[in-house]
């Protein structure tokens, strides 16, 4: 006998929405750290939409330096800096991703062929590689990464669940 009833051929088990995979960058997390940003509220709303839904969050290594250096530099605060980057890279669902020869490679490829900042190469090689949707606030980078990744604004992507 079957765990769920049927209905007319139908599961009555309640099913989760598919889950998404995220490539995460920065602009995202520094943005959702300093409340007198513009966009700050949708920042946090998307980081804590994702973490809500468990759903996956594949970044490059490169993001915990980002994130400590832009928060030291907005504070002046180094050790509250660093105590928010390895916060953040320590959340649940969060992977980091080291930068290999390999995909030091398909970056630089990616930066010359699309014309990116070496960062925003690095964020695209690995959004790339593990099919993910790369969310930021950086317009450079979703204008010139779409041709690499599915690229969204935290609001675009607040709007597509």
């Amino acid at each position: 006998m079957r765990a769920a009833k049927r209905i007319h051929g139908r599961s009555t088990r309640p099913t989760r929405p598919k889950s998404h995979r995220y490539t995460v960058d920065a602009s995202v997390f520094v943005n959702a750290f300093n409340p007198h940003e513009d966009g700050h509220a949708q920042s946090l709303q998307v980081l804590a939409a994702i973490q809500e839904r468990g759903d996956p969050v594949i970044v490059p290594t490169l993001l915990v330096a980002e994130v400590a250096s832009a928060v030291a530099r907005a504070s002046d605060d180094g050790a509250g800096a660093i105590q928010y980057a390895l916060a953040m890279a320590a959340l649940p669902h969060m992977t980091l991703v080291t930068l290999t020869a390999a995909m030091a490679r398909q970056a630089a490829e990616l930066a010359a062929a699309h014309r990116l900042r070496g960062a925003d190469a690095v964020y695209l090689a690995v959004a790339r590689r593990y099919g993910t949707t790369l969310v930021s606030r950086d317009d450079e980078r979703r204008r010139r990464g779409g041709a690499v990744a599915a690229c969204l604004t935290p609001e675009e992507a607040l709007g597509g669940r």
